[in-house]
C-alpha cells in the first residue's frame, strides 16, 4: 500500500537537510561503517552482474558504467530506455542488498520495496545529461538516490526542458528522495570532484537509485 511521501514529522521519517526544488536532501544520512556496508554490499552486486556501458537510442556510449540488483535492470540500446529482467550477458539480476533496502524504508516509510537499485559509477570523466526518470509505470512512489564516494555536482531543473536550474554538491553519504513535484524534475551530474572522497580505494563516484517499476 501506498502512503503519502514525506507526510511529516508525525509520521516518524527523518527531515531533510535542505529541499531544493522539491528534492529532499538528507546531507550524509549514512555514517562511515553504513557506507563501507554498502560497498562491500554491492562488491557482490557487481560480481554477479558486471558493470557495462549502455547504448544510447542514438548510437552512442554512455559515460557512466552502470549495473542493477531486483527484479529489473534499467537498460538502453538504440531500441530506447527500458527496464529488463535480465543482465546483457544473459544472467537474471542479483537481489538489491538489505542494507539498500534498509535506506529505501527510513527514508520513504513505504511498505513496498523498489524493483531496481541502478547502480551508476562515475569515474573522474563521467557526468550524465539532464533527464527525467520516467520509464516506471506509477510516478506516485518517489526515487530515492544514495551517493558513495567522491562529491558529484547535482543539478535540477524543471518538469520541462530548459529553463533555469539550481545545483548542489552531493558528497558520500548523502540520500536524496525525488518525490511528489519533484518527481519527474529534469535532473543531471554535471562533474565529479576527484579526490575528495577516501571510500572507494581507486576513487570515482557510486549513486544508486532504487525505484519501484510495476
Amino acid at each position: 500500500m501506498k502512503r503519502p511521501i514525506r507526510p511529516g514529522v508525525s509520521s516518524g521519517l527523518p527531515r531533510p537537510t535542505v529541499v531544493l526544488r522539491g528534492f529532499e536532501l538528507f546531507r550524509t544520512y549514512l555514517d562511515l561503517a553504513a557506507q563501507a556496508a554498502l560497498v562491500g554490499a554491492l562488491r557482490g552486486v557487481i560480481r554477479a552482474a558486471p558493470l557495462f556501458s549502455p547504448m544510447t537510442p542514438y548510437g552512442k556510449p554512455m559515460r557512466v558504467r552502470m549495473t542493477s540488483a531486483g527484479r529489473y535492470g534499467w537498460y538502453s540500446d538504440r531500441s530506447g530506455y527500458r527496464y529488463v529482467p535480465r543482465h546483457p550477458g544473459g544472467s537474471p539480476w542479483p537481489p538489491i542488498p538489505p542494507e539498500v533496502l534498509s535506506v529505501w524504508h527510513s527514508v520513504t516509510g513505504l511498505e513496498r520495496a523498489p524493483d531496481c537499485c541502478l547502480v551508476n559509477f562515475y569515474d573522474a570523466d563521467a557526468r550524465m545529461g539532464m533527464h527525467q526518470d520516467r520509464d516506471e509505470a506509477d510516478f506516485g512512489f518517489p526515487v530515492v538516490s544514495i551517493s558513495l564516494g567522491d562529491d558529484g555536482l547535482f543539478r535540477i531543473g524543471n518538469t520541462t526542458r530548459g529553463g533555469s536550474t539550481q545545483s548542489i554538491w552531493l558528497q558520500s553519504g548523502d540520500v536524496m528522495v525525488m518525490g511528489g513535484a519533484a518527481r519527474l524534475a529534469y535532473h543531471g551530474v554535471d562533474r565529479i570532484r576527484p579526490g575528495s572522497s577516501a571510500l572507494l580505494p581507486r576513487g570515482g563516484r557510486i549513486n544508486l537509485t532504487l525505484r519501484v517499476v510495476d
